[in-house]
């Protein structure tokens, strides 16, 4: 899961070598995966309204079905 949202985010910014992805897990079993990006880039990942990172967080719950697990996805700044 943490490459899938790695390769869309890398694919979404200016200065891909700057996204870092830190994931762990809560304790009712829910995957947070929090995305980090160049303080330019953040705009790009949020989408106007927020639309990209809904988008972004509905492709990651829909591939965690798979796995049987809640994904979280955060932009951290």
């Amino acid at each position: 899961m943490e490459e899938l949202l790695r390769y869309m985010v890398r694919a979404l910014v200016d200065h891909p070598d700057e996204v870092t992805i830190d994931a762990f897990e809560e304790d009712d079993g829910t995957v947070v995966l929090e995305v980090g990006v160049a303080e330019d880039d953040v705009g790009q990942v949020v989408g106007r309204g927020g639309r990209t990172i809904n988008a972004l967080r509905a492709v990651m719950r829909a591939s965690s079905v798979k796995e049987g697990r809640r994904v979280l996805v955060d932009v951290v700044e």
